[in-house]
């Protein structure tokens, strides 16, 4: 896709899409927003991402430093430290996710609610 058109998500060959999958997906949204209040290393980070596996995150951190979000820097020091911040960028991105984080937190009782309605009709129709 030329950078002189608009890009359009919706077109699976906007490149747009996998951005949008590498921040929306679980481990992804999940890193970019761990890392908005401090730059941190691999092993924080992961601990930090509960349940994400040590491979996943660092597809995930590839991923997110390929498109700009996400900066690496390695300390020339013995053994090598490796630190990991948003870029601009990245902090953008972030601050959306955690908005969008915030509200989903704020709303659960009314999602559980709901679960609770929808599995007692469930139950409620089975033969």
């Amino acid at each position: 896709m030329d950078n002189g058109l608009a890009f359009d998500v919706f077109s699976r060959q906007c490149p747009s899409r996998a951005t949008l999958e590498h921040v929306t997906g679980r481990w992804g949204s999940l890193t970019v927003t761990a890392l908005y209040e401090e730059s941190l290393r691999f092993n924080q980070l992961r601990r930090r991402v509960d349940g994400v596996s040590e491979k996943m995150l660092s597809q995930t951190l590839h991923a997110l430093e390929r498109d700009g979000l996400v900066h690496r820097e390695a300390q020339p020091t013995n053994p090598p430290r490796v630190d990991y911040e948003l870029t601009p960028l990245g902090r953008t991105v972030a601050e959306q996710l955690l908005a969008l984080i915030h509200l989903v937190e704020g709303r659960m009782p009314e999602v559980l609610a709901a679960r609770e309605r929808h599995d007692a009709e469930r139950e409620g129709a089975a033969p």
